[in-house]
């Protein structure tokens, strides 16, 4: 995979950019994005450089220079992708706002990250306006209808010329969804990002015949390098409505030929739950013969579920891994025939992967300590934090926090955080083998065990659950339950039933959320 060869300085050489111009130079006519909730609308590659080029020149008449800080707090669909791959590639840094994110926080990410623009969908205008009463500086606020665009004040002159990005631009800055705390913003550079992207179409073996369906935001990495990045690198396409919605999703992949889709746990729970609903035999409908594989990422993925996936759809499911300071993947399971191990979050692509001890020495295999990563698509820095940074490495390796092993195929599996290790009476426990067994029992849609103080153990085991709709299920049962296969040691003191465990914008479970909500259960 090679973008538009360089210019002579090295400007838009490996950039996402640089792939979109080449696309658009040798296949003007192909088609890159299906606006699912505008008709159906198609975006060929020509139409998606003259629209991302506007971007770029409007910008420029509104006085953001190369460099500025462009946010925006939109839906998917085709202006939350062209706004979003128009600021990256007129060198600007795009600031992606969490829709589902607190007030406070959008806040401090509009003020921290020094946003001089920020995109705001009609839905979302009052509440921008009242994040923005008393703001500390000016912010340009550019209301941007969903089908057609954004609302530009009138141009008061012409752009001056546009100069392409280089590799090492600033382009995403990404804000992550700490469990306490305020967010962390990723600083992504134009590099970065586009191996991110080139990362998962070689793992997954994407090319121009591939149509993904989109059904993750992209504010968040995994909607946004895994499902517009990669396409956009491997010559592909994107079906993009604007939200999930569980009902439309085997009736869009029939409609559009969707061959793949980037999912997490919890959607792959919904889309179980209504199987039997569906108007389509899995397995051996021809209307569902294109879709190839569905991956999943963002957080564990339980065994039971895996099983359950492949049983009822007949279709692969690869386990992947990534990160926002990754620019998203950086392990994944091959694709079929190539051996797939359940439980694992596959091999290297892109970067290289090792763990590392509590010793600080890199551990064989099946031994047990932090996963570490080193490759181009590191973020550059976490912005205005240069203590973040400084703790984030070591000796130029990333250390994502994640405890796992390595086995002797290279094969990496992931254990638990090194925050979120229960230690009870001296014995490391797991949280993620206890999360795997509950995940067996047929009432559980969401499930996450967590450690919390004990007067005679350190800490102890509990365990919130969400139970699936129309299911009952005691405390006792699930504690029996769990006894039976980890033993009545690891098996959870307590179990406390929730409507919905706590999660970030991935999607992922934010264990170390749960101490509070059961303190507020009393």
């Amino acid at each position: 995979m090679n973008p538009e060869k360089p210019s002579a300085d090295g400007a838009q050489a490996g950039t996402l950019g640089a792939y979109l111009e080449r696309h658009a130079l040798e296949r003007p006519g192909a088609v890159f994005l299906v606006a699912a909730d505008d008709g159906g609308r198609e975006v060929d590659f020509g139409t998606l450089r003259a629209l991302t080029d506007e971007v770029g020149e409007r910008l420029a008449v509104l006085g953001a220079a190369r460099g500025a800080k462009v946010a925006f707090l939109l839906d998917n669909g085709l202006w939350g992708t062209v706004l979003f791959l128009g600021t990256i590639a007129s060198a600007r840094v795009v600031v992606p706002l969490n829709a589902v994110a607190g007030d406070r926080q959008l806040r401090y990410v509009l003020e921290h990250s020094d946003a001089e623009v920020v995109f705001v969908a009609e839905r979302y205008r009052e509440r921008i306006d009242a994040l923005l009463e008393g703001f500390p500086r000016s912010l340009r606020v550019i209301e941007t209808d969903a089908t057609h665009g954004p609302r530009w004040p009138a141009a008061a002159s012409s752009p001056p010329p546009a100069t392409p990005p280089r590799g090492q631009d600033a382009a995403l800055l990404l804000y992550t969804s700490g469990t306490t705390g305020l967010p962390k913003g990723a600083v992504l550079s134009q590099r970065a990002i586009a191996r991110g992207g080139e990362n998962v179409a070689v793992a997954h073996g994407l090319d121009a015949h591939d149509r993904a369906l989109c059904v993750l935001p992209i504010y968040h990495i995994n909607g946004a390098m895994v499902t517009v990045a990669a396409p956009l690198v491997s010559g592909g396409s994107v079906v993009m409505p604007r939200r999930f919605s569980a009902n439309r999703f085997w009736p869009l992949v029939s409609e559009h030929g969707c061959t793949w889709s980037s999912l997490v746990p919890t959607i792959i729970k919904y889309l179980l739950d209504r199987a039997d609903q569906e108007p389509f035999g899995f397995g051996d409908d021809p209307r569902l013969a294109r879709f190839r594989f569905a991956r999943s990422a963002s957080a564990a993925l339980a065994a039971a579920t895996l099983a359950e996936w492949e049983a009822r759809f007949h279709v692969p499911m690869i386990e992947t891994m990534g990160l926002t300071e990754t620019a998203g993947t950086v392990l994944s399971n091959p694709l079929p025939p190539g051996r797939r191990k359940p439980g694992s979050v596959g091999r290297a692509y892109g970067n290289e992967a090792r763990i590392v001890d509590e010793r600080g020495r890199v551990a064989g295999p099946g031994g047990v300590g932090e996963l570490q990563i080193r490759g181009e698509n590191l973020l550059s820095y976490y912005y205005e934090n240069p203590a973040a940074t400084e703790a984030a490495f070591d000796d130029g390796w990333f250390r994502t926090g994640d405890l796992g092993y390595c086995d002797t195929d290279g094969y990496y599996f992931i254990t638990g955080r090194l925050k979120e290790l229960i230690i009870r009476g001296g014995e490391n426990i797991a949280p993620r083998e206890i999360d795997d067994v509950l995940y067996q029992h047929e009432a559980v849609l969401e499930a996450a065990a967590v450690g919390v103080p004990d007067e005679f153990y350190g800490q102890e085991v509990v365990a919130c659950v969400a139970l699936r709709d129309g299911y009952r299920c005691s405390e006792e049962e699930l504690r029996a339950f769990c006894a039976r296969q980890v033993g009545d040691y690891k098996a959870p003191k307590r179990v406390y039933f929730l409507a919905e465990l706590p999660k970030g914008p991935s999607g992922k479970i934010q264990r170390l959320k749960l101490p509070e909500l059961i303190g507020a259960q009393g």
